[in-house]
């Protein structure tokens, strides 16, 4: 396994950023770099968006460029202004800002005015065929394809019938505006590719002023041209579409300036879909509530469940560029979240399972407010006053009434250290009718208060806690994969990719944490100790806390690397 570079670390260039040095080596664009991020808004960004925002306002930063946020809005069916203004929030939580908000929209005029310019020069034409037939006549590159029988329509009536598909005198699927380019081409998208489709469909900026949008071939190349976009960064599926882009420029233009478009290899993480279509399932279905479920792989779903700006583009930097596809370890992903937050999440404590423990010799009705560390990791955090009593909670899982010979943490007769206080020891369990342990009677050391022993003797096991008398009642909610599947695409014929769901991704418990944690703000990140890292859900009121476990404390990707 390759090592994955460390932040700052010197590393070589990305084949995208060679190209630009060689450009701006060989003055191609003027000194120029000016890249664009175009989602269709159509769905919430997702993880693989990440990358490629990363990528392209990085590259802009990197070479004191420009980067533009253009939305590929020419399908009105799927878009919607719910979907723009989640694009843009999420762009800027992963601390990017925009040279110009644009739309593919603000084009459709001059788009236009282009193809008409196309009829006139016999480089296009309207064809009558449904859009099966013109699939089925595309045949296979192995085999030429056969050419419409409405080729050869003369200019005044092609110019005649797509100003009245403008017009709006034809039905959706009625009419179409073909490039006319070369049926015989081995490049399936070089076979008469349609630029225009008809759609009666409400747009969410221009109205009802279109019933013809323009295909995302036939804008992407003229709007990444009308920006003065020099290099155009899309993902390895486009490679194909390549001939066409140029093509398409080629018609428009004599100018010596030309976008140039160029492809690497998309984000795919495992136990993880990326497909908005089948994002979108989710969310319509009830499998998920909402776009921004923290089980879900979009931007916003990990920010809710408290993933980090920061920790996004170090993975996205790690990750790197390339032309192959392949599929990234989500483990790598948890390893950088882990990193960024152990610098930054105050550590807290609470208890998810409780257990009850009576402290018999301690003074009844006292409190006492021990010293605790913020963030060992940033001394600036400071401290924090903890409220210790005579009855605590401790998770069910750190006492054992029977231990094995490798546990080590509170038993009968067995003395812990409990974290920030004093050593305690086990005297004897309480039952109910059924068996079940419904207290734990100890005693504790009043010398050993801050955690060590005067008589310097040694306990094996340090255990968080919190007092029952000051205790936040909480809802904490547990989140695991939302795929069982490592690949869930991956089903028989015949099945969804639902199949793979865990019907077990989410666990919700009614939980205990110590008293300062009440008040903070959505989306505050915290280190519940030994238990893992957690931050506040929107969901959350002044009556009732509600966490998110963000991500467990065991570095599964750590344990990878190390054996590399």
């Amino acid at each position: 396994m390759n090592k994955t570079p460390e932040p700052g670390e010197n590393r070589s260039l990305n084949f995208i950023e060679t190209i630009i040095e060689e450009d701006l080596k060989n003055n191609t664009y003027g000194g120029r770099v000016h890249t664009r991020f175009p989602p269709e808004p159509n769905g919430y960004l997702h993880i693989g968006h990440a990358k490629s925002i990363c990528l392209n306002f990085g590259l802009a930063e990197k070479y004191r460029g420009l980067c533009n946020l253009r939305f590929d809005d020419t399908n009105p069916e799927a878009e919607d202004v719910e979907y723009v203004d989640s694009i843009k929030e999420d762009v800027q939580w992963l601390g990017f800002q925009w040279h110009k908000e644009l739309y593919a929209s603000d084009y459709f005029e001059q788009l236009y005015d282009w193809a008409e310019m196309f009829i006139r020069e016999g480089k296009a034409y309207v064809d009558d065929q449904p859009a099966d037939v013109i699939s089925q006549q595309r045949k296979s590159p192995t085999e030429p394809g056969v050419e419409s029988p409405f080729r050869d329509r003369s200019i005044e009536e092609n110019l005649d019938l797509f100003r009245r598909m403008r017009k709006g005198e034809f039905a959706e699927g009625e009419k179409v505006l073909r490039a006319k380019i070369d049926m015989r081409s081995p490049n399936m998208h070089m076979r008469d590719p349609i630029m225009y489709r008809i759609l009666h469909k409400e747009h969410h900026r221009t109205g009802n002023q279109w019933c013809l949008y323009p295909m995302y071939d036939w804008a992407h190349g003229q709007s990444d041209f009308l920006e003065g976009i020099t290099h155009s960064i899309c993902t390895l599926e486009f490679e194909v579409h390549r001939p066409l882009y140029d093509w398409f420029l080629d018609q428009i233009t004599t100018d010596t300036y030309r976008p140039k478009q160029r492809e690497m290899a998309r984000l795919n993480l495992n136990y993880t879909i990326m497909s908005k279509r089948k994002l979108l399932k989710l969310v319509k279905e009830g499998y998920v509530k909402g776009w921004d479920d923290p089980r879900m792989p979009t931007i916003s779903g990990f920010r809710r469940r408290g993933y980090t700006p920061e920790s996004i583009r170090t993975f996205s930097e790690r990750i790197g560029v390339a032309k192959r596809e392949n599929v990234i370890d989500t483990a790598f992903l948890e390893h950088c979240l882990r990193e960024d937050l152990n610098k930054r999440a105050r550590r807290v404590m609470g208890v998810i399972n409780p257990v009850k423990i009576t402290i018999t010799n301690f003074p009844e009705g006292q409190t006492e407010w021990l010293d605790a560390v913020n963030n060992p990791e940033d001394p600036e955090a400071g401290t924090r006053k903890v409220p210790f009593s005579g009855t605590l909670y401790i998770e069910q899982d750190d006492f054992m009434e029977e231990p094995h010979n490798k546990f080590y943490r509170l038993s009968p007769g067995r003395e812990v250290r409990l974290r920030y206080a004093y050593f305690i020891t086990c005297r004897e369990v309480l039952k109910d009718d059924q068996g079940n342990i419904t207290e734990i009677l100890c005693t504790y050391d009043p010398e050993t208060r801050g955690g060590d022993s005067p008589d310097g003797r040694k306990v094996k096991a340090t255990l968080h806690w919190v007092s029952a008398e000051h205790a936040l009642k909480t809802e904490v909610r547990l989140y695991d994969r939302l795929f069982r599947n490592e690949n869930p695409d991956d089903v028989s014929e015949g099945e969804d990719f639902t199949v793979h769901l865990n019907t077990d991704s989410l666990q919700i418990k009614e939980a205990f944490t110590e008293p300062s944690v009440q008040g903070a703000k959505p989306l505050t990140h915290y280190q519940f100790e030994r238990l893992g890292y957690f931050n506040v859900d929107p969901d959350s009121t002044p009556e009732k806390m509600v966490f998110n476990r963000t991500v467990t404390l065991k570095d599964d990707w750590a344990k990878i690397a190390s054996k590399s």
